[in-house]
């Protein structure tokens, strides 16, 4: 029995790695977001000369956005691959980013929380820039989401701390 035992947990641990997967489309996403990046770059500096001002504050609000959305992304694949799948063996290198192999799975949730508020925000910016081609309904949704999101981040970062406030003070007592 226990052979069966430990084959079962080895099979569950093993499946992490279909994991992996996921990590890989995530980097192909990345690649399909820098080309929609060079696009709206290139339109961007195309209507230069014709853009208003409020255009190019959109068209710079959209790089930003999906900047946010790409360093979202690299969060989530270098943290998520070593919290859930395998460690990176990259100690040594000289380009690591001082926060890998630091991010816990509770810091990986209130970061894509803040990073959906950040790019809630600038959406919602965008609109207000060009507030005549939204209706008064569709501008309140858009309040309205943003304003559940930034509610949402607060209360998780409130448990979240709450948590680490408890789990320290137990930890605490036991130690006494």
């Amino acid at each position: 029995m226990k052979r069966v035992e430990t084959f079962f947990e080895g099979l569950l641990f093993a499946s992490r790695w279909l994991m992996a997967p996921v990590y890989l489309g995530l980097v192909i996403a990345m690649i399909i977001l820098l080309f929609k990046f060079g696009k709206e770059l290139l339109d961007l500096a195309l209507s230069l000369g014709s853009a208003s001002s409020g255009n190019i504050i959109i068209g710079v609000l959209t790089l930003v956005d999906v900047a946010l959305i790409m360093n979202l992304l690299i969060i989530i694949i270098f943290s998520g691959y070593e919290n859930f799948v395998s460690k990176m063996d990259l100690e040594n290198h000289e380009d690591r980013p001082e926060w890998m192999g630091h991010i816990g799975f509770s810091d990986l949730k209130i970061k894509v929380i803040a990073s959906i508020v950040a790019i809630s925000g600038i959406e919602l910016l965008k609109a207000f820039m060009n507030v005549e081609e939204f209706s008064d309904k569709h501008l309140a949704w858009m309040i309205g989401l943003h304003v559940t999101f930034v509610v949402s981040g607060v209360m998780y970062a409130l448990m979240d701390r709450l948590g680490h406030n408890n789990h320290s003070a137990s930890k605490a007592n036991s130690e006494h």
